[in-house]
């Protein structure tokens, strides 16, 4: 006996397409009836209140932008290559038995380049957190 062979992506005999499609589909479904049941017996209620920009009963005063620093927003930058620069480690970790010396020698050159751009970030001032008492 020979196995059919398909020509179709959808086919029955290539589960892993064609069961993504009905598993896809079942999902729109059941959110798409979700919502419907939700709107139709939800409370619907207008008032002052819910229409405030805020919910968490603090009666907002003033303009919703604030200002802040510079530093703040260095540090956000550096704790985002720093994070990056950890994920790349972790993952070099997880497959060192697989790279040998070319993946020791890679990933020494990295981590030798982070620590070169921590020592530019130092001696420019990027990690003050006080006055410096220069006045440039």
């Amino acid at each position: 006996m020979q196995p059919i062979v398909a020509g179709g992506s959808l086919s029955p005999w290539q589960p892993g397409v064609f069961s993504l499609v009905v598993f896809g589909l079942m999902i729109v479904a059941l959110i798409a009836l979700l919502l419907f049941v939700a709107s139709w017996l939800g409370q619907k209620t207008s008032n002052s209140e819910k229409l405030r920009p805020y919910e968490s009963g603090v009666i907002p005063t003033g303009s919703a932008r604030l200002w802040y620093p510079v530093p703040f927003y260095l540090v956000a930058i550096f704790f985002l290559i720093f994070d990056v620069e950890g994920a790349y480690i972790f993952s070099w970790a997880i497959a060192w038995e697989n790279l040998g010396w070319k993946g020791w020698l890679q990933i020494g050159f990295f981590i030798g380049e982070l620590i070169l751009g921590l020592v530019y970030i130092w001696e420019k001032g990027g990690l003050e957190w006080g006055p410096t008492g220069k006045l440039s």
